[in-house]
């Protein structure tokens, strides 16, 4: 049985009916407040989108508090992939779910992750029927980038941004990501921020302030 995502939410800041969706994919340890916080923000920009952030399905293994789309215990890739491959229809899930909710379709939607978040998020989407508007990506990594030639049914336009001075994701998994991305015919855009750690950076939220209203229209 799928289990069912809630989190918080912010209303469309012009208070109709929102037509478009942004879901924000929070990192391991933390939960929906942490990137709804980015929601205020982002609103500026995309005054007609309703944004959520749902907590990951899971408590975290590794700490006393926050949530977890899958274990990061063991970081060999192909068991890391099995916890995904698991959350993967959770995520799934939800997106129709909130899609009905609203009357939206996938050309409305996109997915804004961080770290873990991002890891769900480049996954989930290029393995949807229908393309979703975009996806961006913070902070994060790809796994299961060498199916992405057999198992991507859709190809959303994709922004990553990454700090060069990342102690927890090494940068070069953002280059990696966007190689297998543009490899299969994904339109990538990527950003190095310097001297940023494991975090979002104005230089990134303001990236992604100009390339989501490109693609939510």
């Amino acid at each position: 049985m799928l289990m069912d995502l809630e989190g918080p939410e912010l209303e469309a800041a012009s208070g109709g009916a929102p037509r478009h969706l942004v879901v924000l994919l929070h990192g391991l340890g933390a939960d929906g407040n942490d990137l709804i916080a980015l929601a205020p923000h982002l609103a500026h920009a995309l005054p007609e989108a309703h944004f959520i952030s749902p907590n990951a399905p899971f408590p975290c293994d590794m700490a006393p508090y926050g949530r977890q789309w899958f274990s990061l215990q063991d970081r060999d890739p192909h068991v890391m992939l099995s916890g995904l491959r698991m959350a993967a229809p959770v995520l799934d899930a939800f997106l129709d779910k909130q899609m009905a909710r609203f009357a939206l379709p996938p050309a409305a939607v996109a997915l804004v992750g961080f770290s873990q978040g991002t890891m769900m998020s480049l996954y989930v989407a290029p393995r949807r029927t229908s393309a979703l508007a975009a996806v961006v990506g913070f902070s994060g990594a790809m796994l299961g980038g060498d199916a992405l030639a057999t198992e991507a049914r859709s190809k959303p336009p994709v922004l990553l941004v990454h700090g060069d001075a990342d102690p927890v994701v090494p940068v070069q998994a953002t280059p990696a990501a966007g190689g297998a991305l543009q490899e299969v015919g994904f339109s990538v855009e990527t950003l190095i921020c310097p001297g940023v750690e494991h975090t979002i950076d104005p230089a990134g939220l303001t990236r992604a302030l100009e390339f989501l209203p490109k693609h939510l229209v």
